[in-house]
């Protein structure tokens, strides 16, 4: 059993001596989908959780304290210490998100990072 919740935020970047028009500073709306599981690969038996992988509300906070709040109407190239593409964005997530789920017994699956609508990096669990 596996559960998805998507996320949204604003932010600006560029791409230095990038080829293309993404080398000027632009914005894009990005959506992150998460998608866990627990580590035993059942549900929560006992507790207010009980049937859950995780409660939402639970998981939302972690992602909007370690990722949403960090990102959201900021200049992307100030944030990271790397290249500010879709790619090495969506596996910085992966593994923060790795490191503050593991305690809690629940494993990052999947990310997914649109960019664009229609253009998206993903990282799975291998």
């Amino acid at each position: 059993m596996k559960i998805t919740k998507s996320f949204t935020f604003d932010a600006a970047h560029f791409l230095p001596n990038h080829k293309g028009k993404c080398s000027s500073m632009h914005g894009h709306t990005y959506r992150l989908e998460v998608t866990v599981l627990r580590e035993n690969g059942k549900l929560i038996e006992r507790g207010s959780d009980e049937g859950m992988v995780i409660d939402f509300s639970d998981l939302k906070a972690i992602v909007k304290a370690e990722i949403i709040d960090k990102v959201d109407h900021k200049l992307l190239n100030e944030v990271f210490p790397f290249r500010t593409t879709a790619e090495n964005m969506a596996a910085h997530i992966f593994s923060v998100l790795t490191d503050k789920f593991q305690p809690l017994g629940v494993k990052v699956e999947k990310i997914k990072l649109y960019e664009t609508p229609d253009s998206y990096a993903e990282v799975e669990r291998a």
